[in-house]
């Protein structure tokens, strides 16, 4: 069970960029600096493609809506990342069954995934764009500083996760209410611009 707590950190970090992740863990790999990863992370193809998408979040994440459309598209990429590092990280291990470790990952990434989605919401409320810059780089810090906590110190890596995880919570249900405020202006809003234009398309 050694590796549960990086499969546990790991999944919690898909949820907020799964391809900073897995370009992390293979980096850590090919450079010799880690033994838990397995070679499917570690292969050129692999990190050339994690760090071009990864360059292509770090540039829609910081965009107001655009982040919250973002995160919409990768409502099932990044659990299903998240599952699958955490399988192969397990076969590399072999000291928890494969098929555990992706359904630990992939529904701690889930979780956090949501978490991350609907912060981003709620900071979509305000109209400038600074905070999302703010959040965005203080999420892709995390998760840089968290992997590398777990792939030298897993145990205490998965204890602010799960910390993390839980605080994450607590703010998503404290947001929820002005997350509703402002899908309801949003539709009212709809509404309105479609009056006006049934308005004004009417004969004279």
């Amino acid at each position: 069970m050694s590796i549960l707590p990086l499969i546990f950190t790991s999944g919690w970090a898909s949820g907020v960029n799964a391809y900073a992740v897995v370009l992390l863990l293979g980096v850590f790999g090919a450079t010799g600096l880690s033994d838990e990863v397995p070679e499917a992370l570690q292969r050129p193809d692999a990190l050339i493609a994690a760090g071009v998408l990864f360059l292509c979040e770090a540039v829609a994440d910081k965009i107001p809506y655009v982040d919250s459309a973002w995160d919409a598209v990768h409502t099932v990429i990044r659990p299903v990342a998240g599952a699958v590092v955490a399988a192969l990280l397990a076969g590399q291990s072999g000291s928890l069954p494969e098929l555990t470790a992706g359904a630990v990952g992939g529904s701690t990434a889930l979780v956090s995934h949501l978490v991350k989605a609907g912060t981003r919401m709620a900071v979509n409320t305000s109209p400038e764009p600074f905070s999302n810059i703010v959040v965005s780089l203080a999420e892709d810090l995390g998760v840089g500083a968290l992997i590398t906590l777990a792939v030298f110190h897993p145990v205490a890596a998965a204890v602010v996760a799960g910390i993390l995880l839980l605080a994450g919570l607590l703010l998503l249900l404290f947001l929820v209410s002005r997350i509703r405020r402002f899908l309801r202006r949003r539709a009212e809003r709809r509404e309105e611009k479609r009056l006006a234009q049934a308005v004004g398309q009417r004969p004279g």
